[in-house]
């Protein structure tokens, strides 16, 4: 087979190397890729940046499925151009696809379906959010109702922060029309996890758990970041909380979907907030694998990842038996400096160690130029991911390979997987 992976970063590349291993492909084309998918045996790059680019992309290569990595083809109805054209595809339709693209529509469809959720108001005028600020108090969440590339979300612990966010997107604009209408959230405490399944109407087959690092800095310090690391599986999504999470979240989630006419493909992912009683709240629904967590999963991933994803776009879920490494895998994100705010680009990157069984490193905001010399070219630039013995090992692994790579700037954190890790 001939595979097509849509997107650019650490994500997509990590989809295309796991597709690459199975005896089924002969080739994966990723579009546009990064420096590291140039380099991936088995994988080539090709330009593509629309989805008119990407159905003549896949009517040239005649490609025989095509794996969607980022939200924004989701929600600008590339599965429905592909499929009405005859393409096989993993992912959900622009309808079903607005579980992520509009904060107010997952809301509103976790409301109707019962998955549990923190309470919210939407608002378009700033001057009612501003009132219900006031009567609501903090900590509270306030959030671009659109596609915002992860910049779209403030957790504010004061009252003044989440008005300063109100007037950012409402009123000066700045998220342009992602932020032209915002959903302000009641504050949930706990534990992140994140929980990602592939789908196909109701037929579901989940991934190991994971858990994310959204903070810049040691010890979840500084600025919301697209993901500083992650490791798999979280301990504390327990087996029973995994099956809560498929009972409460997942399965209803679906079923909805086939409810309402829209039925979901491809992969959901329910950011979930595990309180302390071991409660259940969904903090976001997204229609892709995550970033970072993808890595340590698909590093994981034992089985043939071209037929899961063959099951996901044909139907037949049910015939698929996925395998997972027992051993845990750790993420370490190398980013740019500047990042998140204003990450630089072109900075020489020298000293990747070489890619192994136990360590692999996945190219994000990477670029080869003419010379061949491998550039940064956006925020987060590699994803640094090990296997080990037990989450202490893969992490003392991961930050082996890490640390020997350099470029002007680099910005990374040394505490991933510290909360399993405080759990003994």
């Amino acid at each position: 087979m001939k595979l097509l992976v849509i997107g650019s970063g650490a994500r997509e590349h990590a989809l295309a190397w796991k597709l690459a291993q199975s005896e089924q492909v002969e080739e994966v084309v990723v579009s546009p890729g990064n420096g590291g998918t140039a380099r991936e045996p088995g994988c080539r790059n090709a330009p593509g940046s629309n989805v008119g680019q990407w159905l003549g992309l896949a009517q040239r290569e005649d490609v025989d499925l095509t794996v969607v990595g980022p939200e924004n083809p989701l929600a600008d109805g590339l599965v429905d151009t592909f499929r009405a054209a005859g393409f096989p595809v993993v992912g959900p339709t622009r309808a079903a696809a607005q579980l992520e693209s509009s904060k107010d529509f997952a809301k509103a469809f976790m409301t109707r379906h019962g998955i549990p959720t923190a309470p919210y108001a939407t608002f378009t005028d700033a001057a009612a959010a501003h009132a219900y600020l006031d009567a609501q108090g903090a900590p509270i969440v306030v959030k671009a109702d659109g596609l915002a590339a992860g910049k779209g979300v403030v957790v504010a612990q004061t009252v003044a922060e989440a008005h300063a966010a109100i007037d950012a997107m409402l009123a000066d604009d700045l998220l342009g029309s992602a932020g032209s209408r915002v959903v302000i959230e009641g504050f949930l405490s706990g534990e992140e996890a994140s929980f990602i399944v592939v789908a196909h109407g109701e037929q579901v087959v989940a991934f190991a758990s994971s858990q994310d690092h959204k903070r810049l800095k040691d010890g979840d310090e500084g600025p919301n970041t697209g993901g500083m690391g992650a490791y798999s599986p979280a301990p504390v999504v327990t087996p029973e909380l995994h099956q809560r999470a498929m009972d409460e979240v997942i399965r209803p989630a679906l079923r909805g979907m086939v409810e309402e006419g829209m039925p979901f493909t491809g992969f959901l992912y329910a950011g979930l907030m595990i309180g302390a009683d071991g409660s259940i709240g969904v903090l976001e629904f997204n229609c892709r694998m995550g970033d970072p967590e993808t890595q340590p999963i698909l590093m994981r991933y034992a089985g043939d990842f071209a037929a899961l994803m063959q099951h996901a776009a044909h139907g037949t879920l049910d015939e698929a038996f996925p395998e997972w490494d027992p051993r845990p895998a750790l993420g370490v994100v190398l980013a740019a400096a500047g990042y998140p705010e204003s990450p630089r680009k072109g900075d020489a990157i020298t000293g990747l160690p070489a890619d192994g069984d136990r360590l692999h490193v996945f190219h994000a905001g990477t670029a080869l130029g003419e010379d061949e010399v491998l550039r940064t070219s956006g925020g987060r630039v590699l994803t640094v991911t090990a296997l080990g013995d037990d989450v202490a090992d893969a992490a003392r692994r991961a930050y082996a390979g890490a640390e020997g790579i350099d470029f002007e700037g680099r910005q990374m954190r040394r505490d991933i997987g510290h909360r399993a890790l405080g759990r003994g």
